[in-house]
């Protein structure tokens, strides 16, 4: 996918090695809105001015402008919401994973949620192809008195085009920290066993896992309801997590399905009403 790349960028990197993308991002609450305080990037990775489609709630988009990660490529994205701030970031598109020949690349997602902040972190689908190796670690360490919904969306293969996950392999980690204690941590393997086996995907292209916090006995009775029978729906509260994971053959199914869960629970989690970010109609 990136045979045109030459062999050393601008900033002296030998890209034949991988793109070592950075991006920190920093919210901050003003008298009148959230604000994106901090920004700083190095490689391509950044991020769309802000948008306030809700009037002080910060929408932001990240954006990897080459379009797809490939083998040695490194995503490093750090996030912290102070005290007070309010942001939503999410993905004008879906985050690709090509094809190995044997190295993996990697992508690191670090948040800080400090007192009274909210957070949602709401990409769109990560499609790990035939073949791809990937490592993803996703790490949220959130004060008392904060607010988060976060998800991810793991396509393997691309079936529309017939293409199933025979080869390759996604790695992803999740650590939810209150205060710097882990309250839920979890290691997933995905290769071509867990995509083929009934204990795994049973073939299912897409899974997918929300988290919110806090949420309380009626946030997981309003989740229950959205899912009322619906077959590869499931959702449990670990305290005051909330934690809701789907199968499917579509994303865009699965997709629609976490919209509906984030729309029925933001204003009994995080204060607002839903409001969808204007990228997810385009």
């Amino acid at each position: 996918m990136y045979s045109d790349r030459c062999a050393v960028n601008e900033a002296g990197i030998d890209s034949r090695q991988g793109w070592q993308a950075e991006l920190s991002l920093g919210f901050t609450k003003t008298e009148s809105r959230t604000v994106l305080r901090r920004r700083a990037h190095r490689g391509p990775l950044t991020v769309q001015r802000p948008f306030y489609p809700e009037g002080d709630v910060c929408h932001l988009y990240l954006l990897h402008p080459p379009g797809g990660v490939v083998a040695g490529d490194r995503l490093t994205i750090g996030v912290k919401a102070e005290h007070g701030s309010h942001a939503l970031i999410t993905t004008p598109a879906a985050g690709k994973f090509y094809r190995s020949e044997g190295s993996s690349a990697s992508q690191s997602v670090a948040m800080t949620i400090e007192e009274n902040a909210v957070l949602e972190w709401l990409p769109q689908e990560t499609i790990v192809f035939e073949g791809a190796r990937l490592t993803s670690a996703t790490t949220i360490n959130i004060d008392a008195g904060a607010h988060f919904i976060a998800w991810e969306i793991i396509v393997l293969g691309r079936p529309a085009s017939g293409e199933g996950f025979e080869l390759g392999e996604a790695l992803l980690n999740w650590r939810i920290l209150l205060e710097d204690e882990p309250v839920y941590l979890e290691r997933l393997r995905l290769d071509a066993q867990a995509f083929a086996a009934r204990w795994g995907m049973n073939r299912h292209s897409t899974c997918g896992t929300l988290f919110a916090y806090p949420a309380s006995a009626e946030v997981l009775e309003i989740v229950r309801n959205v899912i009322g029978d619906a077959p590869g729906r499931g959702v449990t509260r670990i305290d005051d997590l909330l934690i809701c994971r789907a199968l499917d053959h579509r994303a865009d199914k699965l997709r629609d399905f976490f919209n509906e869960v984030w729309t029925a629970i933001r204003e009994a989690t995080v204060g607002r009403k839903a409001c969808m970010p204007r990228i997810w109609a385009t």
